[in-house]
């Protein structure tokens, strides 16, 4: 029947949804032993991870049942939120990739006075007191603050932020072409007739 028929369309949109299953799932499932485990305190960035791995697990999981169903109206839905996810995915890594030095320091101060248990973590992981100065009088759960050695912790988010920014945007980068491939898909198979349903029908 060749790449262009309904068989091939199905399974391509089939296979598309069963990878972002496995992603929801991969994403809540991090975020769920990274809160068991301590690594992250925060319960916003938990739960916001979570939400948005049950989010992308519940369109993907309606794309699954109407490429298997071949249901119209699962499908148009699909499409549309397909469609809208891949513009805010696509705008955010572009922003990811094109944010110069001073942004990400802006970004980073708002950031960290905006959350306390963020600042707990960040300062226990990265061994470090203070945004850009260390108070001594302050609280910090820092190893190296009992021996008066800290260094500020912009320093040290800064030598890496280049680097997860730039690997973040590019996978979000790669993840809205799958989506927006996928809209295509889904609105070329949503036009092709089941050879297995009667010719006369209208689908």
């Amino acid at each position: 029947m060749g790449c262009a028929g309904f068989s091939c369309s199905r399974q391509s949109l089939c296979a598309i949804n069963i990878l972002y299953v496995m992603v929801s799932l991969l994403m809540i499932a991090i975020a769920a032993w990274g809160k068991w485990f301590g690594l992250v305190s925060s319960f916003q960035v938990v739960g916001g991870v979570i939400g948005v791995g049950v989010f992308l697990f519940l369109v993907a999981l309606a794309g699954l049942i109407g490429a298997m169903k071949h249901h119209q109206v699962l499908l148009f839905f699909y499409m549309i939120i397909l469609f809208l996810v891949f513009i805010v995915q696509f705008s955010v890594s572009s922003a990811c990739l094109a944010i110069n030095t001073e942004q990400q320091e802006q970004l980073l101060q708002v950031g960290w006075n905006s959350s306390q248990s963020t600042r707990r973590d960040v300062q226990k992981s990265l061994n470090c007191c203070g945004f850009k100065h260390v108070d001594p009088s302050g609280p910090c759960e820092a190893a190296c603050f009992h021996n008066h050695s800290c260094l500020p912790c912009a320093e040290k988010i800064q030598e890496h932020v280049g680097e997860v920014l730039r690997f973040v945007g590019g996978i979000g980068l790669f993840f809205s072409f799958t989506e927006i491939f996928g809209v295509w898909l889904t609105y070329h198979y949503r036009n092709q007739k089941d050879p297995r349903a009667n010719p006369s029908a209208f689908l």
